[in-house]
Order: C-alpha cells, then structure tokens, then sequence
C-alpha cells in the first residue's frame, strides 16, 4: 500500500555521531561501485594489448558492468525487502571480491567481459541497499538531506578512480588494479560488519516468493507518480551520461583543450555537481523538495536550450558552451538526491524494491543515451546539447504533468 507523503518533515532518530558513522559506512559502501567502473579505465590501452584485443571490445567491459549494475538491482531489491539489508549487502560484497579476483586473472576480454556483469550484479546490492538503509531509518524532507551528503561521495568518486587507477598503475599491471578492488571489497565486509545493524526488522520484511516480488513491482508501476519521478532521476543522470560521453569530443577535439586542461574542465563541472547537492539541505529550509526538484530540471531545461544555440551558430565560443554545460550538471546535483526523497517516501513498505527501480532506471538510460550522443560523429556541442535538451525536457513534462498535479507531495 503507497503511503502519503503529506505532512511528513521526519529527521530521523540519529543524531551527532551516530548520523555522521551512518552516512561515512554508507558513503564508502556507495564509492566502491564508482571505483569499480572508472578506476580501470586509465589501463584500457595496456589491456587491449595484453589481452590482444581491440579497443571497442575492451569497451565492452566497461559495457558489461553497467549492464550488471542495472539488472542486478532489479534482483537484489526484492531480496532485501525479503532477508533483511545486512544479508544481502554481505553476499553482494563478497560476490563483488570474487568477481575482482577473478577479473585480475581473466585470460581473454571475453572472460573479463563476462566477469565484468557479475561484479556488476555484485556492485548494485550496495547501492539497493544503501538507499533502503536511508528509507529504513529515515523519511520525507530527512531523506533528501541525507541523500544530498551522499552525493558528496557520487561527486568525488568518478573524478579520484582514474587518478588512482593511475597510480596503482605506476607500480604494477592492470591486474593490480583489480586486486585493489578485491582487497576494498573485503575491507567493507567488516565495516558493514561491524559498522551497519540491521534496519529491516522480521515483522517488515516481505515473503521471498515470486508471487511477493511481483506483486511489489505490480504495485510499484501502478504508481503512476513514483514511475514518473524514477523516470525524471533516470532522465537527469542520462543528462550527464550525455556530458560524459559528448564532452571529451567537443572540448578536445573540437575545441583543442589539451588532456590537462579537459581535465580541469571535467574536475570544476564535477565540483559544481558535488556542490549544490551540499546546497540542497540549505534550500529545502525555504522549498519544498518538489519545488527544489521542478526548479533545477527547468533550470536544466533552459542552460541546455542555450547550449544548443551556441552549439548550431557558434557565438560566443568555447565560453558559450562551457558554461551552459556546467549548468546542466550542477543542476543535476540538485535532481538526483531530491528525486529518491519523493519516491522512496511514497513506497516505505518495499523501500528495496522501489530504490531497485530508481537505480535500475538511472543507469538503464543513461546508458542507452550515451552512445546517441557518439553516434552522429560530430565535435561541435550539437549533439550533446540535443541530447541534453530531450532528456530535461521529457523530465520537465513528467514533472508538470504528473508529479506537479499529485498534491500530497513534501
């Protein structure tokens, strides 16, 4: 049964230290899946010629992991609604370092490939439950805040991985770097361990049965307000999966930033991200999360509308593209921790299944958005800025023509 939002202004039980421990075992437990895709990505070249293969089929495993990380969740959330968060967190962690070993020691990138969707599948527990583990103990307004300090860690984690990838690589092969990982995995089980209780108690949990699992996602999808806003957090993060793919292309070859100075780029965009999802819990002391939320998708709407200007006449420059561009993500900054609030609040109940979808959906088109983007072999901010511009606007009209007419809303 869907739970109204109204009235809801939760903070939660924690407070002082208990509040911080929570959200540095959270953060850590959410930073292993961001190092697990970009950390290896500065050793794609070495791989490709130690395994002999070519560069697109190195890609793959990079494709493979995402590929893991959206259909896991789908799995793994309706488990943890049924055993419990600790349990499948647990298993997911040690799935995720034996899927690292068994990366360090791959033979062929076939093999790696495949590897690769486990430690995927492995990879989307920490993140189903992190996010159910927020529900579990939190709600309404309080969800967003807690969900804005987690993005520090969302922010940060991408733009650290290759440099630290780059680092392990100083000193050993591309194998390292996944030994790295294993040896991270098996350092969370013991924080989760020792640093996480149980948030699900028995009397909470649902039946592990298919008959229950598909009931909870029947119930979900008739939810015509939750389906609106996983598919405007989708949206929004397909906005920067669009960045992401579009702007080494447009900067570099385009524009002729050189590696060190796309870089910079890249790091301040990433910085302005991190940022006002900090701003967010300022914010909400004035708006509601609905307001946060429809004001940073129009505001996204509007920099990448002048972003396709500059991309179709050229005026302005390199200036007229980069800061629409980092209007675009900062403002996604604000969407993706204030999306989950609104959802999460309204699915309590089966708070592991509804954070699957949010997850699934994220990664899901952001990943089929990304290669539009390559696909029509342009360096100007054309594209991109297209791109961008339908996926803020599809958002934009989920938000107004159906979230905005919901009235039980934070």
């Amino acid at each position: 049964m869907t739970s109204t939002a109204a009235g809801l202004e939760a903070t939660g039980s924690m407070t002082g230290r208990s509040y911080a421990r929570l959200v540095l075992v959270l953060g850590a437990l959410i930073a292993l899946g961001p190092l697990t895709i970009d950390m290896y990505l500065p050793a794609f070249p070495r791989i490709a010629d130690d395994l002999d293969a070519t560069d697109s089929a190195v890609q793959l495993t990079l494709t493979g992991m995402l590929l893991g990380l959206a259909l896991g969740q789908l799995v793994i959330g309706p488990l943890s609604d049924a055993f419990g968060r600790r349990r499948p967190l647990v298993v997911g962690l040690c799935a995720h370092a034996t899927a690292s070993l068994l990366c360090a020691i791959a033979p062929s990138v076939l093999l790696l490939a495949c590897v690769r969707v486990l430690q995927g599948v492995s990879g989307a527990a920490l993140s189903v439950v992190a996010m159910a583990i927020v529900r579990d103990l939190f709600s309404g307004v309080a969800v967003a805040r807690i969900m804005s300090r987690l993005m520090l860690v969302i922010g940060l984690a991408p733009i650290l991985a290759p440099t630290l990838g780059g680092l392990v690589l100083g000193f050993t092969s591309w194998r390292g770097i996944f030994l790295v990982l294993l040896g991270a995995a098996l350092l969370l089980v013991a924080v989760a361990l020792l640093g996480l209780s149980e948030t699900l108690p028995p009397e909470r949990r649902r039946p592990a049965t298919v008959r229950s699992t598909v009931t909870a996602y029947r119930g979900l999808f008739h939810d015509r307000v939750f389906v609106a806003l996983a598919f405007v957090g989708g949206l929004m993060m397909a906005a920067i999966f669009a960045y992401v793919a579009g702007a080494p292309f447009v900067l570099q070859e385009g524009f002729g930033l050189d590696t060190r100075t796309f870089g910079v780029v890249f790091g301040l965009n990433a910085a302005g991200l991190t940022l006002t999802s900090q701003l967010n819990p300022l914010f909400l002391r004035w708006f509601s999360v609905r307001q946060v939320l429809t004001g940073a998708v129009l505001g996204a709407i509007a920099a990448a509308f002048a972003l396709l200007v500059a991309g179709l006449t050229g005026f302005g420059g390199l200036g007229a593209v980069l800061v629409p561009l980092a209007l675009v993500v900062s403002l996604a900054g604000l969407a993706l921790p204030n999306t989950p609030a609104l959802a999460l609040t309204r699915h309590g109940e089966a708070a592991g299944t509804a954070a699957a979808v949010l997850g699934c959906l994220q990664f899901g088109i952001g990943g089929l958005i990304a290669p539009a983007v390559g696909a029509f072999g342009s360096t100007t901010a054309t594209p991109m800025a297209a791109v961008m511009l339908a996926v803020t606007g599809l958002a934009a009209l989920l938000m107004v023509g159906v979230v905005g007419r919901e009235p039980r809303q934070l």
